[in-house]
């Protein structure tokens, strides 16, 4: 059965597609174990893909089909965006980093993998984790 409690943000899926060799290897084998991701973390995964790397209609395709085989996806709400906004102003996110957030926590998961978010920060229960970051 696929991981559900891990959510992954954005940069570490753009990272599996294009990163150096270390990271792509580390965001594969934390992706390869499942979890979740909302339609904003492929809406922007695609766009970064398309625009900063030059990824072609068929690439870009296959890169979200194979996203889709290892991560359940969860759809953008109202709910989400009401959160997100709280969340964005009480903790200083971004508003893109609070819907993140949101979705990870409404998807039930304890653990956010995010290279840009402060590391070891827990939100309501939800631990922001680089999984970049030197361990200790």
């Amino acid at each position: 059965m696929m991981r559900t409690d891990v959510f992954f943000d954005t940069n570490v899926v753009v990272c599996a597609m294009v990163g150096d060799t270390l990271l792509a290897d580390r965001s594969w084998t934390i992706l390869r174990a499942g979890g979740t991701v909302s339609v904003q973390v492929l809406n922007e995964c695609a766009n970064t893909l398309r625009r900063k790397f030059s990824f072609d209609w068929p690439d870009l395709v296959e890169a979200a089909a194979q996203l889709h085989e290892l991560c359940d996806v969860i759809p953008l709400t109202e709910e989400i965006h009401v959160r997100g906004l709280a969340l964005a102003e009480r903790y200083s996110l971004s508003i893109y980093d609070g819907m993140i957030v949101a979705a990870a926590q409404l998807a039930g998961c304890t653990t956010l993998y995010s290279e840009d978010m402060h590391d070891g920060l827990v939100i309501d229960g939800l631990t922001i984790r680089n999984p970049y970051a030197a361990p200790g």
